[in-house]
């Protein structure tokens, strides 16, 4: 009897030890109430908390999301847009912020939902469905920096917020899918001019360069022909040149003869008719256009 009564106060005491015992992850912080009073804050570790006297608060600190719900916001145009948010946040790890958290708002989740709810009608309701569709980011900016100013005495931080969806009336979607479909449409007529004017362009650039390569095979084969001719003349003009210079040196004072020669030369290789008189021989008379004494056979046998 009496060793089953000190088993029975071992485990009494061991349960009453164990729930004394209260571990705080690395992902949350606590807060230790004392007779409903707040006692201490609670670091990530093992902590002793007196049964029945004291009490510990867990606090998430990491980053959670809520959504903010779809609903239905009148825009400044009179357009009923369906709108849904995400908001990101989390509580701040110090101590002052975890007890915000706790004694300063109840139930913290809940209530940023409805405050996102009611900060996204604010907001949309202020501009036309054209400029809330096309301004997203500027929207989330802008509801961030609100959700953030209206929590910081809750000691939370809004990290960011994302507009899920903002769908327009159904005509109004219709005749944004009419308009984009014509959009569609006139980019590529666009980019189709653009690619026959590109293709024109090479074309044309192509017949330019075989004009220019033309020209300048022209430009080539004249210059040839002129560098041809001056050649020709050069050649020329050199072998009278030469000519001169030999008679100058074997014809000394026989200018004029050498000249008659010359002409008498040419005629005859032109073929030109030569009429001969009575007692005159075709030596003699070649010998009197030359201007040359013709000396007789029978002389220069003598």
């Amino acid at each position: 009897m009496v060793l089953g009564t000190f088993l029975f106060g071992i485990v009494v005491c061991a349960i009453v030890l164990i729930s004394c015992l209260k571990i705080i992850p690395p992902t949350h912080r606590g807060l230790v109430e004392r007779f409903g009073k707040y006692n201490r804050f609670a670091e990530p570790g093992l902590h002793i908390i007196i049964p029945l006297i004291e009490h510990l608060r867990r606090v998430n600190v990491t980053e959670q999301m809520v959504d903010a719900e779809r609903q239905e916001v009148i825009t400044n145009d009179n357009l009923n847009a369906g709108v849904d948010a995400q908001v990101y946040f989390r509580v701040k790890s110090g101590e002052s912020e975890v007890m915000k958290s706790q004694y300063n708002v109840d139930d913290y989740i809940h209530q940023i939902v409805n405050l996102a709810r009611t900060t996204l009608r604010d907001i949309i309701g202020k501009l036309d469905f054209k400029t809330v569709n096309n301004q997203r980011e500027e929207l989330n900016t802008k509801l961030q920096a609100e959700l953030d100013s209206q929590t910081e005495s809750w000691g939370i931080e809004v990290v960011r917020t994302e507009l899920k969806e903002i769908e327009p009336p159904h005509d109004v979607q219709e005749t944004m899918n009419e308009i984009l479909k014509a959009e569609n449409t006139k980019d590529a007529a666009r980019d189709y001019a653009t690619a026959e004017e590109t293709k024109a362009d090479g074309f044309k650039r192509a017949s330019i360069k075989k004009a220019e390569g033309l020209k300048r095979a022209r430009i080539l084969e004249a210059e040839g022909i002129k560098e041809s001719k001056i050649l020709e003349a050069d050649g020329e003009a050199q072998a009278i040149k030469t000519v001169h210079a030999a008679a100058d040196k074997y014809f000394v004072g026989n200018a004029k003869a050498l000249k008659a020669l010359e002409t008498v030369t040419e005629a005859l290789s032109k073929n030109t008719k030569i009429v001969l008189p009575e007692g005159k021989s075709l030596v003699n008379v070649i010998g009197d256009l030359a201007g040359t004494k013709v000396i007789p056979i029978e002389e220069e046998k003598e």
